[in-house]
Protein backbone atom coordinates (compact mmCIF):
# COMPACT_ATOMS: atom_id res chain seq x y z
CA UNK A 1 0.00 0.00 0.00
CA UNK A 2 3.00 2.64 0.59
CA UNK A 3 4.14 1.98 -3.00
CA UNK A 4 1.29 3.01 -3.84
CA UNK A 5 0.93 6.27 -1.75
CA UNK A 6 4.06 7.50 -3.84
CA UNK A 7 3.01 6.31 -7.19
CA UNK A 8 0.01 8.68 -6.67
CA UNK A 9 2.29 11.48 -5.66
CA UNK A 10 4.40 11.20 -8.53
CA UNK A 11 1.65 11.66 -10.91
CA UNK A 12 0.09 14.38 -9.28
CA UNK A 13 3.36 16.43 -9.29
CA UNK A 14 4.35 15.44 -13.29
CA UNK A 15 0.20 16.57 -13.77
CA UNK A 16 1.12 19.54 -12.16
CA UNK A 17 3.98 20.30 -14.39
CA UNK A 18 2.11 19.29 -17.51
CA UNK A 19 -0.56 22.01 -16.60
CA UNK A 20 2.44 24.67 -16.02
CA UNK A 21 4.40 23.43 -18.90
CA UNK A 22 1.20 24.07 -20.85
CA UNK A 23 0.01 27.28 -19.40
CA UNK A 24 3.77 28.58 -20.39
CA UNK A 25 3.45 27.60 -23.86
CA UNK A 26 0.42 29.37 -24.73
CA UNK A 27 2.19 32.66 -23.28
CA UNK A 28 5.14 32.05 -25.58
CA UNK A 29 8.08 34.09 -24.01
CA UNK A 30 8.55 35.90 -21.44
CA UNK A 31 10.25 39.16 -20.55
CA UNK A 32 11.12 38.06 -17.65
CA UNK A 33 11.93 34.96 -14.90
CA UNK A 34 9.58 36.71 -12.32
CA UNK A 35 6.87 36.95 -14.71
CA UNK A 36 6.88 33.45 -15.69
CA UNK A 37 6.97 31.79 -11.92
CA UNK A 38 3.91 34.85 -11.71
CA UNK A 39 2.09 32.66 -14.14
CA UNK A 40 3.17 29.67 -12.53
CA UNK A 41 2.53 30.57 -8.97
CA UNK A 42 -1.50 31.76 -10.02
CA UNK A 43 -1.64 27.94 -11.78
CA UNK A 44 -0.57 26.32 -8.51
CA UNK A 45 -2.99 28.92 -6.93
CA UNK A 46 -6.04 27.73 -9.11
CA UNK A 47 -4.95 24.23 -8.87
CA UNK A 48 -4.94 23.94 -4.89
CA UNK A 49 -8.20 26.33 -4.69
CA UNK A 50 -10.43 24.24 -7.11
CA UNK A 51 -9.22 20.69 -7.80
CA UNK A 52 -7.57 19.17 -4.89
CA UNK A 53 -9.60 20.92 -2.06
CA UNK A 54 -13.15 20.10 -3.29
CA UNK A 55 -12.09 16.22 -4.02
CA UNK A 56 -8.90 14.86 -1.72
CA UNK A 57 -7.69 15.86 1.67
CA UNK A 58 -3.77 14.89 1.43
CA UNK A 59 -2.75 16.67 4.79
CA UNK A 60 -4.89 17.37 8.02
CA UNK A 61 -4.09 20.75 8.59
CA UNK A 62 -5.74 20.68 11.84
CA UNK A 63 -3.12 20.01 14.32
CA UNK A 64 -0.69 22.32 12.70
CA UNK A 65 -3.30 25.02 12.75
CA UNK A 66 -3.77 24.17 16.70
CA UNK A 67 0.41 24.10 17.48
CA UNK A 68 0.41 27.71 15.33
CA UNK A 69 -2.45 29.09 17.79
CA UNK A 70 -0.29 27.61 20.73
CA UNK A 71 2.63 29.40 19.15
CA UNK A 72 0.93 32.40 18.48
CA UNK A 73 -0.55 32.68 22.47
Amino acid sequence: REHHRSIRTNNMLERIMKEIRRRTRVVGSFPDGKSALMLACARLRHIATKSWSDTRKYMDMTKLEEIELQQTA
